[in-house]
Parts: structure tokens; sequence; C-alpha cells
């Protein structure tokens, strides 16, 4: 994964200070981007472990149009907890610790994190336990998943993109109309958290898949490193459903940073040796890319070095 060391060290010696909208601060490039042949292996870092299970069931859930972590939580992915609770503290029901800035808070404040820790648990327990509280603040708005199978038309009728372009993949290869576009500017205030991954297109050449992504907000620590493997993912699960080959990932990013409190597990990261490439393993079960579970999806000969632990800015 030479492509992503590249970008995180580019960042890291030719960003530009600035602030953003969490207040931790970044550093910052804009237009960058990386290819990646997907004959050559499945994208996933290897200079350290990416949780691939974690990737598997965010895809699928954007797959099934969910937008409510409830399913998310189900198969032990925590990564959309923190827009969700956010919600929650923010609402009148909640009567529990003041939580103003609880990310910023718990990576500064040893206590206030045990706090914080013990009412995200509070929180996740209820979302499992109780549907009606689940539905109420277990959603995160129409983010991906709904834009990608039931985007809301001005008529009040839905368009399932994701199904329209393997249609097209299948009938007519040769468009330049492969597109699903996740950013749709009535529904983005609603949404917990606006799409940063905003549009990907695909390109049929010589019986091969591609896919190029559009991120307009690339975190490189933390969300970079699972874009590229369920983008990688998705092309491989869309070129089985239409009977192609897989050709290239192509990622193209608009803001690409560093925040401020990932430097020293980046220069961590580029102190180490890339390993070798692992392989993606999919069920011949399922009949449509609809139908995948987690456990018909697997990767084979990963052998990354070990995580590395950063905060998240919400």
């Amino acid at each position: 994964m030479k492509q992503y060391l590249d970008l995180a060290r580019f960042v890291m010696e030719n960003g530009t200070e600035k602030g953003d909208r969490t207040g931790t601060g970044t550093r910052s490039a804009f237009g960058y981007q990386m290819r990646f042949d997907l004959a050559e292996g499945f994208p996933i870092l290897t200079t350290k472990r990416v949780a691939f299970r974690l990737v598997v069931s965010e895809l699928l859930w954007f797959l099934h149009g969910d937008t409510n972590i409830r399913y998310l939580l189900e198969h032990n992915n925590n990564i959309w907890n923190e827009w969700a609770f956010e919600r929650y503290v923010k609402s009148p029901d909640y009567q529990g610790p003041d939580m103003t800035d609880f990310g910023l808070r718990a990576n500064r404040d040893p206590a206030f994190n045990e706090v914080y820790q013990a009412e995200m648990e509070t929180f996740k327990a209820k979302i499992l336990a109780d549907e009606a509280f689940a539905a109420k603040y277990g959603e995160l708005g129409n983010i991906y998943g709904k834009q990608w199978r039931e985007w809301k038309t001005s008529t009040g009728e839905t368009i399932d993109q994701l199904a329209n372009v393997i249609e097209m993949i299948k009938t007519n290869p040769n468009s330049r109309r492969l597109i699903v576009s996740a950013w749709n500017p009535e529904d983005v205030p609603s949404m917990a958290l606006p799409p940063c991954h905003t549009l990907f297109q695909f390109f049929v050449a010589d019986g091969k898949l591609s896919c190029q992504l559009y991120q307009r907000s690339a975190d490189i620590f933390l969300g970079v490193p699972f874009n590229i493997a369920s983008y990688a993912l998705l092309t491989h699960l869309i070129a089985r459903e239409t009977g192609l080959e897989v050709g290239e990932f192509v990622h193209t990013m608009g803001d690409a940073h560093l925040y401020n409190n990932h430097f020293d597990q980046v220069r961590t990261q580029l102190s180490r040796e890339p390993r070798p490439l692992p392989k993606l393993v999919l069920s011949e079960k399922p009949a449509s890319i609809f139908d995948f579970d987690v456990a018909d999806i697997s990767l084979e000969g990963y052998d990354p070095h070990p995580g590395i632990k950063a905060p998240i800015s919400v």
C-alpha cells in the first residue's frame, strides 16, 4: 500500500495548517488521487491492522439502505456511534452528565473519558434492547444507504441508484452515466454527518470493472483506510454480479487531511514496511450483491502490523 503511505507523507510534508469544524485542527492538501490495481491483491493497509469485519458490515449496511446504527451494533460495529450519541445527548430526553463537546473532552481528560464511556455503553445497550429508542436515537438521517437505494425525487417517488447502475453495467457497459451520488443537498442539513465519500462512477473496459470515488473530505489516518477497502470491496461485489473481472479502484480526494492529534500515529505507520496484500474471498452462495451477509466475505493471507489507536474527532 505504497500509495497510501505516499499520501500520508505528502500531506505531512506539504500540507497547510487549517482549522476545522471539530476544533481539533488539521494539516490538509486539496486534490489528491491514488490508483489501485485490484488484480494485484486486495488494497487494505498492512502497516497497521484495519478491522475488515467492520468494513464489511458497514458496506452491507449501506447496501441494505439502512441508516440506523442498530444493525451495526448487532455486528459489534461501533464506528458510527458518536454521531448518533451526539444527537441523543443534545435532546430533551437525555438527563445524564453534561456531554458538551464530548469528543474533545474525552480525548483530553481521563476522568471525563470514563464518564463518557459509561454513558456511551448505556446508550448502546438501550439501542439494542429498545426498538422504539433505537428508532428515535439510532437514526442518522438520510445518509449513504438511503441515497444509494432510495433517493427521494421532487414528485415523491424514489430511485434505487445502485440497482439501476448494476443493470446499466449489464446492459449498457459503455455508458458514461454509471454514477451513484450520496450528496443530496436537500437532505444534507438533516444528516448526522454529510457524506464524505460523495460520488462514485464505474467504467467498463476489456471485460474489467473499475470504480472511481470522489471524496470531499478525507480523514487520512482513520477514515481513508476504511474507504479504500470499502470501495474496493464494492467493486469486487459488483464485478461478480455483472460477470466482469476487477480493474482499478481510483480514489480522488478533495480536502485530504491529517488531524493534529494523529501526527505521532502517522509517523509510526510511515516507519513500517508494507507487507504482501491479502486475497479477497467471496462466497458463491449469494445470488445478488444485496443478499450477502458478513460471513460470506473474508480475506485470505492478511498479516498486517499491529493496529494503532487514535482519537476520533466528531
